[in-house]
């Protein structure tokens, strides 16, 4: 008893860590988040919550990954950017990782403004793209919060039913 009740409590620790992730850029949100629910599923000895369950789940939280560049890509390219400032919002998603909260929201917007003035020159189409950019990591942000509550619905509905 002692033992399941420690791993329900972990559990639990680890989905509202999880959840604080999606908003937190240093805590890996969604992998926190499928990891408490499979130590959920691992205390009950999976009697309600099996494999299959957990595989949607894992495809899911694997889903999280790349929404966030995605995400910014295609609000650039939204915003009218050019495919060289699509792919400039991307690189400077991933650069704008090393460097936090700061490095994730201008990451992309600074990727596509130096690509897309790269190509055309043009300070307005270039902020655009910028703009889009950020648009789209808003978006994907969304969607990972979305993500990350549809694993836990998922989670609960195969639990109860």
């Amino acid at each position: 008893m002692e033992t399941q009740l420690l791993l329900w409590l972990s559990a639990a620790v680890l989905i509202a860590v999880g959840i604080a992730g999606l908003i937190l850029p240093l805590l890996p949100g969604i992998p926190l988040v499928f990891a408490g629910l499979v130590l959920l599923a691992w205390a009950e000895n999976f009697a309600f919550v099996g494999w299959p369950t957990l595989a949607l789940l894992g495809v899911l939280a694997l889903l999280s990954y790349g929404v966030d560049f995605v995400a910014s890509a295609l609000g650039a390219k939204r915003f009218g950017a050019s495919p060289r400032a699509i792919v400039g919002a991307v690189l400077g998603a991933v650069v704008g990782l090393f460097f936090g909260l700061p490095g994730i929201v201008l990451g992309p917007f600074a990727g596509a403004v130096i690509a897309e003035f790269s190509q055309r020159a043009s300070v307005g189409a270039a902020t655009r793209a910028g703009v889009g950019a950020v648009v789209g990591l808003v978006f994907g942000a969304l969607l990972k919060v979305a993500l990350a509550f549809t694993m836990i619905g998922v989670f609960v509905a195969a639990r109860l039913l």
